[in-house]
């Protein structure tokens, strides 16, 4: 059967593969449209499983918000070329949207869905059109719904980082307006918990336990009478008589004393550290130094703790400047994607690729 322009054009438009890739589906099938459609969808499985084992860890980030509900999504691609491309953009559109009206616990049951814009395929079928057409090894990574009395997105760098709030008594302009501001906080500061009642009994034992490694690994960041103590045990044969004699002529000046030690004395001092950690642990000058750097710690990784970057006189924090927008107002979720992350990124080399396709 002879193949016309506008059978080719027509299957185009229907499966919005290659003008080449149509053309050639349609003299496979013998001009058959349906065969051909199917011809086309087998192809780009191929095409998909081939690309599924390259590294995708570039991508965006989308959010879509209907009322009181939203959902994020993260999508990814190869390149950051691909994650410019407005195919690329709209496709991603259509997964938040896609999402949000989503009854997936998790992403297998996600992907396993009929796709919304297209009901004669599943969410994982259009996902694999969508590699055979990019020509690039893409994946959803992740999805979030959220509710609330109110609910604000923010969209960061092009898509790099989205972040969704949802609160309670939420229910005027300027509260709607402080939780954008908020939005924006933790797109930028990256806050892991909202508050520090959200932080699990074992994660704050892991946390401590982490600070009180960190105090040891770094002795001269000690309470003076502890590493004192710590100086008298090292100069008691542990250091050598050349960094003996270098610390009683510095220690004078006990901030630059780090920088005239040898680097065998310093390590010695963290060794003497961890050798003496029951005691160091159980004196109180260090119970109040650890109680000091957890709550500096809690400061950073809460949300509600953390200065408020846009506060004028550059101390109060989230929590205070919601009380002073709505006292009533309580943020209950918060969720914060950021484009690649924890993902290994593929190193390129522009000038080898391209030897490398010359056959150079």
């Amino acid at each position: 059967m002879a193949i016309t322009a506008a059978m080719v054009k027509e299957l185009r438009e229907l499966t919005g593969a290659g003008m080449m890739d149509c053309k050639k589906a349609l003299n496979e099938t013998d001009g058959n449209m349906d065969a051909a459609v199917e011809f086309l969808q087998k192809n780009g499985q191929a095409k998909a499983m081939k690309k599924a084992g390259r590294i995708a860890a570039e991508g965006l980030c989308d959010v879509a918000v209907e009322g009181n509900k939203a959902a994020i999504v993260e999508v990814n691609s190869e390149t950051d070329f691909v994650a410019k491309n407005e195919e690329f953009k709209s496709y991603v559109s259509a997964v938040a949207k896609q999402a949000l009206n989503s009854n997936a616990s998790d992403i297998d049951a996600f992907l396993a869905e009929s796709w919304n814009e297209d009901s004669s395929m599943t969410v994982q079928e259009a996902l694999t059109a969508k590699i055979a057409k990019i020509g690039e090894n893409l994946t959803i990574r992740r999805f979030k719904q959220v509710s609330g009395d109110a609910v604000v997105s923010y969209v960061h760098g092009g898509g790099k980082i989205g972040v969704l709030v949802a609160a309670k008594n939420a229910d005027d302009d300027a509260a709607k307006e402080a939780l954008s501001n908020i939005a924006m906080q933790i797109a930028a500061m990256n806050p892991q918990y909202i508050s520090e009642d959200d932080i699990s009994s074992e994660e704050k034992v892991k946390i401590e336990d982490i600070v009180r490694q960190n105090a040891l690994s770094d002795p001269f960041s000690l309470p003076k009478p502890i590493l004192n103590d710590l100086f008298d045990k090292a100069k008691a044969g542990v250091w050598s008589d050349e960094d003996v004699a270098i610390f009683e002529e510095k220690k004078s000046n006990m901030n630059y004393l780090p920088n005239f030690l040898s680097n065998e004395a310093k390590a010695a001092l963290v060794t003497l550290a961890q050798e003496n950690k029951d005691s160091i642990f159980e004196n109180k000058i260090f119970t109040n130094l650890l109680t000091g750097r957890i709550n500096k710690q809690y400061k950073d990784i809460c949300l509600l703790d953390q200065v408020y970057v846009k506060a004028e006189d550059g101390k109060q924090s989230v929590g205070k400047y919601l009380e002073s927008v709505n006292k009533d107002l309580v943020i209950t979720e918060m969720v914060r994607f950021e484009t690649g992350e924890g993902l290994e990124k593929k190193e390129e080399n522009f000038a080898e690729e391209v030897a490398k396709q010359m056959g150079q």
